[in-house]
């Protein structure tokens, strides 16, 4: 393995093909869902709509709220 990371390190390449391996990377390491998100800025996934009557907090503990 160290001799296949060394023969990595000393290929020449060009900027075009350093660019494209660099970005492959990093599209590898953060997963491409969140790299096209990032590039469109949109979420992949519609998030539900939460109604204000429901949730943490939005009632009296342990009971009802009056008024």
């Amino acid at each position: 393995m160290n001799a296949q990371l060394s023969s990595l390190l000393e290929k020449e390449v060009s900027r075009k093909e350093f660019l494209g391996m660099s970005g492959l990377a990093l599209a590898s390491i953060f997963g491409f869902g969140s790299v096209i998100k990032l590039l469109t800025g949109k979420s992949l996934h519609q998030q539900p709509t939460m109604n204000a009557s429901y949730g943490y907090g939005t009632s009296a503990y342990g009971g009802h709220k009056e008024g």
